[in-house]
């Protein structure tokens, strides 16, 4: 590991670290993963599924990522869903120039984002231990949390480990979701699959997320990776 990495892992409680090690994280090796991924969304239960491709960059140092899809008919409409220096970007555009959402900054689009980040821990394994501005808390032998940030924008998710001791499930009880001109917290929930070996690490190829609205459950996004590295 890094010295930086190693001096993290002192404060590091015991089934975090062992979380890491079960997930091939040996050395903390480069400062971003960059991967691919197929898959489809909708924004509501009774929305028509949409066919996506994605490649998107997820830094090991800080929380911070950035994913870039195409969807819609021929791939014209771009979706751009981003963190950076704790504000949240999202914006869709057709044709790549007629914009036809957006937003960024407010408390609640960066809780969101940080949200994402945090689930998303099962695709960048390495942060367990090279990100320090992580709070991690045992929960139980099945269950951690991990959180980051203060006020209005503290964001937390739950993870829940699998048979094999890998994160199987995600959930969060206050996700904002986008309605109308506003952001509604909701019960936000995903899971992971389908973990392969790969350049050394152990990483779901497979996973979804959705929201509970009500008395419904739905899944909004469902995807596959087909291409994940290690960048400097």
């Amino acid at each position: 590991m890094t010295p930086e990495s190693s001096q993290r892992t002192v404060s590091l409680p015991a089934a975090v670290l062992d979380l890491a090690r079960r997930l091939g994280v040996e050395q903390g090796e480069g400062h971003r993963v960059a991967l691919t991924q197929v898959g489809t969304m909708r924004n509501a239960p009774t929305g028509r599924e949409m066919k996506f491709t994605a490649t998107q960059s997820i830094d090991l140092h800080r929380p911070q990522f950035e994913w870039r899809a195409r969807t819609g008919p021929l791939g014209l409409i771009s979706v751009t869903d981003a963190l950076k220096h704790d504000e949240g970007r999202l914006e869709v555009r057709a044709f790549g120039l007629v914009r036809i959402a957006h937003e960024s900054g407010g408390a609640q689009l960066a809780k969101g984002e940080i949200m994402r980040y945090l689930a998303e821990i099962a695709w960048a394994p390495d942060a367990i231990v090279d990100n320090p501005h992580l709070t991690w808390v045992v929960v139980n032998e099945a269950k951690l949390s991990v959180a980051y940030g203060g006020g209005s924008a503290h964001a937390e998710v739950e993870l829940t480990l699998d048979a094999d001791g890998r994160i199987g499930s995600v959930f969060a009880p206050d996700r904002p979701r986008k309605e109308g001109t506003g952001f509604v917290e909701r019960p936000w929930q995903g899971r992971f699959l389908d973990y392969r070996r790969h350049e050394g690490r152990w990483l779901p190829f497979g996973g979804e997320v959705g929201w509970t609205i009500g008395a419904t459950e739905f899944v909004a996004w469902r995807g596959e990776l087909t291409g994940w590295s290690l960048r400097p």
